[in-house]
């Protein structure tokens, strides 16, 4: 009996000794693939997000960078699952490559218990992938969006500059207004001109003595519009002591572009209850499942990862980094598709949030079944 217990309690102790093995491995792989696919998300769309809003709506570097790291959380959130696939092809790729899973399968340790640690660290990212999307990135992503709105209306024009330009663009390319001020002198806006061509058919010329920038657009003061068509025909003439000009990005559909990320759960699931049956419920719809979705991704990412990641024994050359990035891909790619397809009404919205889930599911159970109970 003595014997039987000790023989138990050296097991339990081993495989405690399995679990620490293991996770340690994983973690660290999962820190630095966090780091290294938000670095990559960071030096690809955000910076040149960043750029653009200093180069096309006058936002000041302290500004948008602030901007950019409001939105680190909704980054991070995407990145999880990354994460918890490389280290998972990364730490079984390395252990199968060393032999190291063979000896534990001699030894009757099977891919389910090897396994296991994995899967407990992917449930439980899951879990933190979740609540971090249902606490942190509203605030952070209202947070941003408000800041964004405050610098588009603001406009931010620099104390003391002379003579200066900048123009907005339609969709297209096509001019759709240009602004020149003589000077800004104590946060007065002086000697003004603006073409505005963004009513089809006409051109409105404004022209004012003094301005400011506020929420709502420019205020003028002391000026005159002139309407002309196309071909240089006047056909009409004026003048006002005060007049107020939107101008800029659309800032309610600016407003409108972060509404998903904005609310938690709950919050949008009452937002979509008062939308009207349209393109924009079937996009806040899909917005709505996908914030389970996307968590779950974690857990399925290990799924189809851990029997890809056992090399075969002739296989001499670790493989997980590849097989990581070739995963990836194929789901944001079918992620792509069947979101552009739920939003164009071809795939009803929840199939469409868990469309690539379920194609991955599938592929990683048959994977993981014949992994498991085929002797390699």
């Amino acid at each position: 009996m003595k014997k039987f217990t000790k023989k138990i309690i050296y097991k339990i102790k081993h495989m405690k000794t399995l679990d620490k093995y293991i996770l340690k491995q994983v973690i660290e792989m999962f820190i630095m693939g966090v780091l290294v696919f938000t670095s990559i998300i960071f030096a690809s769309d955000t910076f040149i997000t960043l750029i653009k809003q200093i180069s096309m709506y006058g936002i000041p570097f302290k500004i948008a960078f602030l901007i950019i790291i409001l939105h680190l959380p909704s980054v991070f959130v995407m990145t999880i699952p990354m994460g918890v696939l490389l280290a998972t092809v990364m730490t079984l790729n390395g252990l199968s490559l060393s032999s190291e899973i063979t000896v534990m399968r001699a030894c009757g340790i099977g891919i389910n218990r090897i396994a296991r640690p994995i899967f407990i660290f992917a449930i439980l990212m899951a879990c933190i992938s979740f609540v971090v999307n249902e606490t942190v990135v509203p605030v952070m992503t209202k947070q941003s969006t408000d800041l964004a709105l405050y610098a588009f209306s603001k406009k931010n024009i620099p104390e003391g500059k002379e003579n200066f330009t900048f123009k907005e663009i339609k969709q297209g390319g096509t001019l759709k207004r240009l602004f020149y001020v003589g000077n800004c002198m104590d946060g007065k806006l002086h000697n003004i001109t603006v073409l505005d061509a963004s009513k089809e058919g006409t051109i409105q010329i404004l022209q004012a003595r003094e301005g400011a920038t506020s929420e709502g657009g420019w205020k003028f003061q002391k000026g005159a519009i002139y309407t002309v068509t196309n071909r240089g025909k006047a056909l009409d003439t004026t003048m006002f002591e005060d007049s107020v000009v939107k101008f800029g990005m659309d800032l309610s559909k600016e407003m409108d572009r972060n509404v998903a990320n904005e609310h938690n759960f709950a919050q949008l699931c009452k937002v979509v209850a008062k939308q009207e049956n349209g393109k924009d419920k079937r996009e806040l719809t899909i917005s709505l499942f996908d914030k389970i979705a996307l968590p779950i991704t974690t857990i399925v990412f290990v799924l189809i990862g851990v029997p890809l990641a056992i090399t075969p024994p002739r296989v001499r050359y670790n493989r997980g980094f590849l097989f990581s990035i070739l995963i990836i891909f194929a789901y944001y790619l079918v992620r792509a598709l069947s979101i552009s397809f739920g939003e164009a009404g071809s795939l009803i919205p929840i199939v469409a949030a868990f469309m690539p889930n379920i194609i991955l599911t599938v592929v990683g159970i048959g994977l993981y079944y014949k992994k498991v109970y085929t002797i390699n």
